[in-house]
């Protein structure tokens, strides 16, 4: 049994935004209604029963005989409510008088004093109980629930009709204030998404309101870095392609060179000098890969390190060879701490290593000196590689790093990307890197600092 797994497209700010804000008004409004309602109930209740107990102290003032049906029933209805609100005077146990709208059954239990609700044939009464000027007389003053509940509700009513009418107002409001906020968002996406692929000017920052120039603000971050990686790219491009042509074509030269040749000392010859064009080739396009995988890394912190002495020892002894066969000394001066590390990942502390140690051998003349010393002081680790040779002028030292730069006169092959592989490799890692002349073999000195 398969499943498909569908994807729900997300709502727009706009949507997000104007959907949480009427919920919360709406919720807001549902509450203050319910607040106004209570309130409202509770004050007007309050206010009618005052009513009903002012009735009841005016009708204790009133002498009992003055107090008949007959009087009572004449007098004049002031108020539409009046005919709803009745009274009834009880005297020992028995009906002495009673409004006319009143029932003849007590409108509640005769003993009780203040306010009580109660049902009198089906209909719900809210009465007020008090004695008259005699101890024996009890004067009952009530008023229907539903008579209250009218009043209550119109009293709600003229309240809540405003309310009511403003909703959808404030909500038309909200939307026009929430679509005009988000104008610059949409202005801005707009403008993104006509650009040409090729174009990388940066964005206008006029008029853009403070919460979206960040946004224009990173995207024109982004827009000159990648406008200086391209223009990196499309130079390095061309520097490589010029650099590979190089021994390409040596190869082919000393290929035809070896298919003419009259004899086989000049053939092997040939033969050899390709070989040597194809290492050279091999070696310009493992230092293209490592420079791209390079190029492709963001600074970080160290996270990994190295064991340096054991990494040292293996240089060491790799480039021993080539360094006998033109009768160099490459010599560590003192012992290295076993337990000293380098913050960097093993591969990449060989990549730096050995192109240091590798300049320094490949660059020096027959018969020179190449040192390596590791020093620690004050927190932190220096590694020095010096050499006997000629060294450089400061303006050449200035320019170490650029790509495929060479110092001429030196008679050796390369491309001028090993010092650029150094050099990336230290800022991806935060490593410090320093060059200038040896005091002591008086040719060059590179310094590493962690």
């Amino acid at each position: 049994m398969s499943g498909t797994t569908s994807t729900r497209t997300p709502r727009s700010l706009q949507a997000r935004l104007l959907m949480t804000v009427l919920a919360l008004v709406v919720v807001a409004w549902a509450a203050a209604a319910a607040l106004a309602w209570q309130e409202t109930d509770d004050e007007v209740s309050d206010l009618l029963d005052a009513h009903l107990a002012q009735t009841a102290a005016l009708l204790r003032l009133q002498p009992l005989d003055e107090l008949d049906e007959d009087r009572l029933n004449e007098a004049p209805e002031l108020d539409k409510h009046q005919p709803r609100v009745v009274f009834q005077l009880w005297h020992e146990g028995q009906l002495l008088t009673r409004s006319a709208n009143a029932p003849h059954e007590p409108l509640t239990q005769l003993r009780k004093r203040g306010f009580a609700d109660s049902t009198v044939d089906g209909k719900a009464w809210r009465v007020f109980v008090t004695q008259g000027r005699e101890s024996d007389v009890r004067i009952l003053v009530g008023e229907l629930q539903s008579v209250r509940e009218e009043i209550i509700l119109a009293s709600l009513t003229s309240i809540l009709k405003p309310l009511a009418w403003a909703l959808p107002l404030l909500a038309l409001g909200i939307w026009w204030a929430v679509r005009g906020s988000v104008r610059p968002l949409e202005q801005l996406g707009r403008a993104v998404a006509t650009r040409q692929p090729q174009s990388l000017e940066p964005l206008p920052t006029q008029g853009v309101p403070p919460e979206v120039l960040p946004l224009v603000t990173a995207l024109n971050d982004l827009f000159e870095r990648t406008a200086r990686l391209l223009a990196t790219e499309q130079q390095f491009t061309a520097d490589a392609a010029h650099e590979l042509r190089t021994p390409i074509a040596g190869i082919r030269m000393q290929a035809q060179v070896a298919q003419g040749a009259a004899d086989s000392q000049e053939r092997a010859r040939a033969l050899e000098a390709t070989v040597q064009g194809c290492d050279r080739a091999t070696r310009l396009v493992e230092q293209l890969l490592q420079l791209a995988r390079l190029d492709g890394e963001p600074a970080t912190g160290n996270a990994q390190s190295t064991p340096l002495a054991d990494v040292i020892r293996s240089l060491v002894a790799e480039c021993s060879p080539t360094a006998q066969r033109r009768q160099q000394e490459v010599a560590i001066t003192e012992p290295l701490p076993a337990a000293l590390h380098i913050p960097l990942p093993e591969p990449l502390a060989r990549v730096l290593l050995r192109n240091l140690l590798d300049n320094a051998v490949r660059y020096s003349p027959d018969g020179t000196q190449v040192r390596l010393q590791v020093a620690q002081a004050q927190g932190f680790t220096e590694l020095t590689v010096e050499d006997s040779g000629p060294g450089l002028a400061p303006e050449q030292q200035a320019r170490l790093g650029e790509r495929f730069f060479r110092v001429l006169g030196t008679g050796q092959t390369g491309s001028g990307l090993g010092w650029s592989i150094v050099q990336r490799i230290a800022r991806i890692h935060r490593l410090q890197i320093s060059t200038d002349t040896s005091p002591e073999l008086g040719g060059m000195r590179v310094k590493v600092r962690w």
